[in-house]
């Protein structure tokens, strides 16, 4: 499918997921700002956006429609957009949402369609109710140029998916230096399967939510000793970017300032020499030897907690403030491991998870220590 990496002329989508906003209320698009935004963006030759239904609490779309669509002319740019596989409970419920989507879009057909978010239960929900047979229809009847799926899970679910559905034309991947070798993500096995295939990739948060644009400590270090001009950002995505299989990495840009940083290395791009391979690995190793919590989220801890506190959430954000500090990313980690469920510092130190935990974890203290990181006790 070499002929679908020849269709990317510069390897930097524009991810629609975090665009400017009015007041920091998610659902008010800056338009204005999203405009300039994309006026730079194309001018230097780049063409592919990536919106789906949830973004910007459903107003992505939309925006998309005002920004991009009613001002561009509709060869000027790719767009791609993506089926919420979640809301779907019959085979009946495919068509409306699209055709809401095209509406959305005020477009007649995407270039890349996308089932989002598979992971091994949705991928067998969507195998018995018709969602693999409606992307091939889709793209039979010329409303879907190309059509793939964007993933989460193992590589072996990802191997089994893509040896059943040979239609599957690319795979949108979470691929990032830190998630590399990580057993939960699997970004190198993940990559490695789309290889397998020959299936081209698309790179979803090669910079992990932002946390790779906000190095501290020696991993910073590392990268400076490299270059004091160069951003944290620009090594994370041309990390995607220089794996051979990778059409194009997506990177969500929220403010002028992201976009012209990404541009400026992006559009004439060089795949990482030697010596910044190297820098990586060292980053890594950097990041490896901080305290943090060796939480595999397992997840035994969090059924019998009496508070119903989702332990490896809070575990993951207290672990991302030890590696990037404590900034907004980790806070919001944080803000949303607890919301609608139990905060660190309501634990009433039952026991009950220490119990359950197979890593014989000193789950209570370390609910203290996070309590401490976030709510300031």
């Amino acid at each position: 499918m070499s002929e679908l990496k020849d269709l990317m002329k510069k390897k930097l989508g524009f991810g629609c997921m975090r665009l400017p906003v009015l007041d920091g209320e998610q659902d008010r698009i800056d338009d204005q700002t999203f405009c300039e935004m994309i006026d730079s963006y194309m001018e230097q030759g780049f063409q592919y956006f990536d919106t789906a239904y949830p973004y910007h609490k459903e107003q992505s779309e939309e925006a998309v429609r005002r920004c991009l669509v009613e001002r561009y002319d509709r060869d000027r740019f790719f767009l791609a957009d993506k089926m919420p596989v979640w809301l779907v409970k019959s085979e009946t419920d495919y068509e409306p949402i699209f055709q809401r989507q095209l509406e959305r879009c005020g477009v007649d057909y995407f270039d890349f369609y996308l089932l989002h978010a598979l992971d091994k239960d949705r991928i067998l929900t969507i195998e018995a109710n018709g969602g693999f047979e409606f992307a091939k229809k889709i793209k039979a009847d010329g409303r879907a140029k190309h059509i793939g799926f964007s993933f989460h899970d193992s590589a072996d679910v990802l191997d089994e998916t893509l040896s059943r559905h040979p239609e599957i034309e690319f795979v949108q991947l979470q691929i990032n230096y830190y998630d590399w070798e990580s057993d939960i993500v699997q970004s190198r096995k993940c990559y490695e399967t789309a290889v397998k295939y020959g299936i081209p990739v698309i790179v979803m948060e090669p910079v992990k939510g932002g946390t790779l644009a906000n190095l501290i400590g020696r991993s910073a270090e590392v990268l400076k000793e490299l270059d004091e001009q160069a951003s944290f950002a620009s090594y994370a995505i041309r990390f995607a970017a220089s794996l051979d299989q990778v059409m194009l990495v997506l990177s969500g840009m929220s403010t002028k300032e992201q976009l012209a940083d990404n541009t400026s290395y992006m559009k004439d791009f060089v795949p990482l020499s030697d010596k910044e391979k190297h820098a990586i690995v060292r980053v890594r190793e950097e990041l490896d030897k901080l305290p943090t919590i060796p939480c595999t989220s397992c997840q035994y801890c969090v059924d019998g907690c009496p508070k119903k506190i989702v332990i490896p959430d809070v575990f993951s954000a207290y672990n991302m403030s030890v590696q990037f500090g404590v900034n907004a990313i980790s806070r919001g980690k944080y803000h949303d491991a607890v919301t609608d469920h139990g905060k660190a510092s309501d634990c009433i130190r039952c026991g009950k998870c220490e119990g359950h935990c197979p890593q014989h974890l000193p789950i209570r203290d370390l609910l203290v220590d996070a309590a401490r990181t976030f709510e300031q006790l």
